[in-house]
């Protein structure tokens, strides 16, 4: 049996459950995950590999009209995500009434008519869906003739997921060994540990205070005869979201501290002291310097 590999690419509009797709197909947690939209920033890389395969997933982005420079970023992360992919994983919230909207959004329209490529619509979030509403859809987005299979699943429930997987399969090319075998993902601890404290952020602040914040990881000192020492910086982009972020008291950033070292030590398997301090940067996300020093700069 010939060797075959190639690169997924993951889309939808914001919060259709993405990044819950990918951990469920890895099996394992890779991608932070929240009910607030625009979880995801970056473009994550993950690799599936098995004895005669290799695919690598591209989570990215919500798909959305940028309102300033960090959105125009995220955007261009999905752009880079649809140039390197050879299939495309389409997913819809079918149990939102915005569902159907996703294939109205002029990038989807934009990649449907142009692409080459196949691509697979799945049909997320059946738990929540009556099942004559599915069937419907269902026979409504196959008679469009423009995706290679219509799929409903469950990510979070992992409801059809390895039917994903095995469709997947089926269209994935020959190709070489991209990446070692054991190889998981392309990001290294530090990033990983940065995104962690900005989900906890996401769980334990409110509105849209977390979109202000930025995590940064200043020192990441691995030590024999201690625990790992770990220096974060979240960065803020008023006096008074650092008064919030920090609590009456230093309350919150005690609670944040406490539930980010926590899932720090789950994902790292070994005990860590973890630092955090908060900065203010003064329209951060507008500022293309900080952003690139943050890790948003264009990719090459």
């Amino acid at each position: 049996m010939k060797f075959k590999s190639g690169y997924v690419a993951i889309l939808g509009l914001p919060n259709v459950g993405k990044s819950t797709l990918l951990n469920s197909l890895l099996k394992q947690k890779l991608s932070i995950i929240s009910p607030k939209p625009q979880t995801t920033r970056k473009k994550i890389l993950g690799i599936l590999s098995e004895e005669n395969f290799q695919i690598i997933f591209l989570d990215t982005p919500g798909i959305l009209k940028p309102r300033y420079l960090l959105q125009e970023k995220m955007a261009g992360f999905i752009s880079d995500a649809v140039k390197d992919a050879d299939i495309f994983v389409l997913m819809i919230d079918i149990s939102s009434e915005k569902g159907k909207e996703t294939l109205n959004d002029e990038f989807v329209k934009l990649l449907l008519s142009k692409t080459k490529k196949p691509v697979i619509l799945l049909l997320n979030k059946v738990d929540l869906s009556k099942t004559e509403i599915v069937k419907k859809l269902i026979n409504e987005f196959e008679s469009m003739k423009k995706f290679r299979s219509v799929i409903p699943v469950s990510a979070i429930m992992n409801f059809n997921v390895d039917r994903v997987l095995s469709e997947i399969l089926d269209l994935l090319p020959e190709g070489p060994r991209y990446y070692p075998e054991d190889q998981l993902t392309d990001e290294n601890e530090r990033f990983f540990v940065s995104e962690i404290i900005r989900e906890k952020i996401l769980e334990l602040y409110f509105e849209e205070l977390p979109y202000s914040c930025e995590v940064v990881i200043i020192e990441f000192k691995e030590r024999d005869e201690a625990k790992d020492f770990i220096s974060a910086e979240i960065i803020v982009e008023k006096e008074s979201q650092r008064a919030i972020i920090i609590g009456k008291g230093g309350s919150m950033i005690k609670k944040l501290g406490l539930a980010s070292r926590k899932s720090i030590e789950d994902f790292l398997q070994r005990e860590v002291y973890l630092e955090l301090n908060v900065k203010v940067r003064k329209n951060w996300r507008k500022d293309e310097k900080m952003l690139k020093a943050f890790g948003y700069g264009d990719e090459e």
